[in-house]
């Protein structure tokens, strides 16, 4: 089967692979989407009133014209919820004409969105990097009003549900890049070291700091830590921390001391810390067997020499993990020593590490989710804030995702990461239609089904109607 072409040329359809179909043109472009799904991420966005806030805080334009910051961050958070990895992949959802008249937006272009992210790096800041050593550059007034925006869209999305409890949990990840301005990290490679802190009871990322590759891990964490609780809503009452050996530092522990915010941190094995532990002081009781080690704790009285002698005595549990059948650890030893710091007393020593233990499945989850799910390990630009922003927005479309996940998606989909919310959530076709002046979308068949979807939707425009007490300036 032939079909002549426009230039008189005739085009085998059937043949042109091994299906028996051929591809063809369309005569005009159709009014359809692959990604009509895509549209419950911007009316998550839409239900929390984000609008506004970008508007009134990323005043980054010198001239009011052109499109708006809340169309490139829209873009940015539709193109990272869609899979993309690059600015440049915008290039694919601009195509969708379809999806963008539904959004009732106009698609900015990849060069508008580097230009757009361009506005979060300080060229002068940056200048005083020094040649060797760890800097932590001063966020610039965009950038710092990008972490408004994220700290509002978190407020708005619990004002409802009004929570008592937060647990925080802080930790650094490695980003690898071979950008000019990467700096070598401990593990031996190049790139960066952000630092995140989320809020494990609500899966939301409250705040984050983008770090070059050779600042440790452990550099200004009290200072992190305290912008972090700085966003929780005054409805939370309970306070607690949890963080790995990073945090155990004399200024942060102090700090959730004096603020009686309930903690564990993973302590420095230091020599003294390890004499205790291998002392007969040490009672050992069994807390886990595994196939490969056989791990106990045990309470120990410990007192570091950066805690003051005034100061109330921190909780010392230590755990021993022994090897089994000869097995030897990385350091070429058959036993090894960890031990948790903490001022919590109601708790067991075993609960007490359990729940030390849990922040595998929060903050891990989060640094996982991000670098491999959405696009936090590719930074876009050679600019450090422009990928300290692209970092941050990706946090933000974790966020979002959260939000949509636990007020309009179906329960089985609470904890979907985004790969599978992009097969069985966003990517439903559908065709256009116009008739009296309603544009209607009509559904393909999909995985979540119609019903699903447009329950979905009623979901978020409930949760908007349910913040606008909120949004009228009322407290959280």
């Amino acid at each position: 089967m032939a079909k002549r072409g426009a230039d008189g040329s005739k085009r085998t359809l059937v043949g042109q692979g091994l299906l028996p179909f051929g591809f063809v043109a369309a005569h005009k472009p159709m009014e359809l989407t692959a990604q009509a799904g895509l549209i419950l991420v911007a009316e998550t966005l839409m239900a929390l009133g984000m609008e506004a806030v970008v508007t009134a805080e990323l005043r980054l334009r010198k001239r009011r014209r052109g499109l708006s910051e809340y169309d490139k961050l829209q873009a940015i958070v539709l193109l990272l919820a869609a899979g993309g990895e690059c600015v440049e992949d915008v290039r694919v959802l601009r195509q969708d004409a379809a999806l963008w008249r539904l959004l009732a937006r106009e698609v900015p272009s990849a060069d508008a969105l580097h230009e757009f992210l361009t506005l979060f790096h300080d060229e002068q800041e940056m200048s005083r990097r020094p040649q060797k050593g760890a800097f932590i550059p001063t966020e610039n007034a965009a950038l710092k009003a990008l972490g408004v925006v994220n700290a509002e869209l978190i407020r708005r999305a619990v004002s409802g549900s009004r929570p008592t409890l937060a647990t925080l949990d802080l930790d650094a990840t490695i980003i690898e890049s071979h950008k000019r301005g990467a700096l070598g990290h401990y593990k031996g490679g190049r790139g960066y070291q952000p630092t995140a802190v989320l809020w494990a009871e609500e899966d939301l990322a409250l705040a984050d700091q983008y770090r070059d590759g050779n600042v440790p891990a452990g550099m200004n964490t009290k200072e992190v830590a305290q912008h972090a609780f700085s966003v929780l809503p005054n409805c939370v009452q309970q306070r607690r921390f949890r963080g790995d050996s990073a945090c155990y530092d004399e200024k942060l522990l102090k700090w959730l001391c004096q603020q009686k915010i309930a903690f564990t941190v993973s302590a420095d094995m230091s020599p003294e810390l390890r004499a205790v532990c291998m002392s007969n002081a040490a009672q050992w009781q069994l807390f886990e067997d595994r196939p490969h080690e056989v791990v106990a704790l045990s309470e120990v009285e410990f007192t570091p020499g950066i805690w003051p002698k005034n100061a109330p005595a921190l909780r010392y549990v230590a755990l021993r993990f022994s090897g089994k059948q000869g097995r030897l650890f990385s350091d070429g030893k058959e036993t090894k020593y960890l031990a948790v710091v903490s001022d919590r007393d109601e708790l067991s020593a075993a609960d007490l590490i359990d729940w030390h233990w849990e922040k595998a499945g929060t903050i891990e989850h989060l640094h996982d989710v991000t670098k491999n799910d959405l696009a936090g390990r590719l930074p876009p630009s050679g600019r450090f804030g422009a990928n300290a922003a692209w970092y941050r927005l990706n946090l933000l479309t974790y966020n979002v995702l959260t939000i949509l996940k636990r007020h309009a998606l179906p329960e089985r989909l609470r904890s979907a990461r985004p790969k599978r919310l992009r097969f069985e959530v966003f990517t439903v076709p559908a065709v256009l239609r116009t008739h009296a002046r309603q544009l209607t979308a009509q559904l393909g068949a999909a995985p979540l089904t119609v019903e699903e979807l447009v329950l979905a939707r009623g979901h978020l425009r409930d949760l908007h109607q349910q913040i606008h007490p909120f949004l009228d300036g009322k407290s959280a």
